[in-house]
């Protein structure tokens, strides 16, 4: 914690040295500098957005059911006897947890093993798609991390060798020892905001990701002791 503490205000220090340094837009001169690995996480951030979007358009959309007060539903006409139109309930929208709880039904008037074995598959087949490319977040945020330092490294390489050139005027000195401070501490940036995006919504996505994959398993055990208890009964 100390070491990011002293990178921080280091790094701070540095940008200051290199606005005062030029006139130009600090932004503007590390990319006019050396493009190369700002854009790279330019490139990362879109991916990142694109996949946070889409994750919580598919989250929001299909898992927007109360599987609570539907299984009641479903509840009281499997006791009535009405299995068919519990199954056409389910057959009304194409989301997921009607589609689990179809499954057993299907398989009603049979076996509990078979019933199991038709719920178990229906959820091994929903897992993954709730869990797809949220785990890709975390590995993301490496990415963006590692592109970040490649590109300070970069710039501080640059800003040293203008100091230490021979060749170069003092004026030329300070604008390219400015322009690689820039280069450096914006990668810097870059890489450390997308990565803190990437864990923050990776955070987010995987606890409702976790909420979600309860629930399913939650109504395949409803499910299974619905049709199993009303089977003994009947």
């Amino acid at each position: 914690m100390d070491h990011l503490l002293g990178l921080a205000t280091s790094g701070h220090a540095l940008l200051m040295l290199a606005a005062q340094g030029s006139g130009e837009s600090g932004m503007y001169m590390a990319i006019k500098h050396n493009p190369t690995f700002l854009l790279c996480n330019v490139v990362t951030s879109v991916v990142v957005v694109t996949i946070v979007i889409e994750r919580i358009a598919f989250q929001m959309g299909k898992y927007r059911v109360n599987s609570k007060e539907f299984f009641a539903q479903i509840k009281k006409l499997v006791v009535a006897g009405n299995i068919d139109r519990a199954i056409k309930l389910c057959e009304a929208s194409d989301y997921p947890l009607l589609q689990l709880v179809k499954s057993g039904l299907t398989h009603a008037n049979k076996g509990p093993e078979e019933i199991d074995a038709a719920l178990s598959e229906k959820l091994s087949e929903l897992r993954p798609r709730v869990e797809a490319r949220i785990p890709a977040l975390w590995s993301l945020a490496n990415i963006a991390t590692l592109i970040g330092l490649v590109g300070t490294v970069f710039g501080l390489i640059r800003a040293f060798a203008a100091i230490g050139s021979a060749q170069l005027s003092q004026s030329d000195k300070q604008r390219l020892l400015t322009a690689g401070i820039a280069e450096a501490m914006y990668n810097t940036f870059f890489g450390l905001a997308i990565a803190v995006v990437c864990m923050i919504t990776h955070v987010l996505l995987h606890s409702k990701c976790k909420n979600i994959v309860h629930d399913l398993e939650s109504t395949t055990e409803r499910v299974f002791n619905l049709l199993t208890i009303s089977a003994k009964q009947g």
